[in-house]
């Protein structure tokens, strides 16, 4: 595998915004999947870690409630919109970074950029956003930072297969 290491210099090259939205969606949920099954395997409830995401949006008090599949429709979907969009705004932040500075050259520089941003933002998530949402505090395991290095392997090289390259100023 070549990564073409000297050819990455910034080029005013404007991100391919679609197949970020894309790479986002699928690269989400595939997280979310991955969460979902580490947390059954490890005998924890499913549902927790869409709880915790939902309380992003609809407000710690919902945590008091219990984690099961009962905890109610609104706060299910809660959960899943707001880590769609989370993931979504994510993946756009990744595409804002990979096509300035060339890293979509080759499948294997996108997929390290890719897996470098999942570590930054299991990072960013669990120690910096827990500042400000505590309970996520308690969901810090090398499950979720795989899942996360998982989640950007997969928005990179996501991207990367629906881009579609454009010069800064090229319509």
């Amino acid at each position: 595998m070549e990564l073409h290491m000297h050819s990455h210099h910034f080029a005013h090259r404007i991100p391919d915004w679609r197949a970020a939205v894309i790479g986002g969606c699928i690269a989400g949920a595939i997280f979310l999947a991955l969460e979902l099954v580490a947390m059954w395997m490890f005998g924890q409830s499913p549902w927790g870690a869409p709880r915790m995401i939902a309380a992003i949006a609809l407000g710690h008090g919902m945590l008091s409630e219990p984690a099961t599949f009962g905890v109610g429709l609104g706060i299910l979907l809660g959960g899943l919109i707001t880590h769609l969009v989370l993931s979504v705004i994510f993946v756009l932040v990744l595409a804002a970074i990979i096509a300035p500075f060339g890293l979509d050259s080759s499948v294997g520089m996108a997929s390290l950029a890719g897996a470098g941003f999942g570590a930054a933002l299991y990072l960013v998530n669990f120690y910096g956003m827990s500042q400000i949402f505590p309970w996520f505090a308690d969901a810090r395991s090398w499950a979720s930072f795989v899942s996360h290095i998982v989640f950007g392997l997969v928005a990179a090289d996501t991207y990367l297969r629906f881009e579609t390259k454009e010069e800064a100023g090229v319509s």
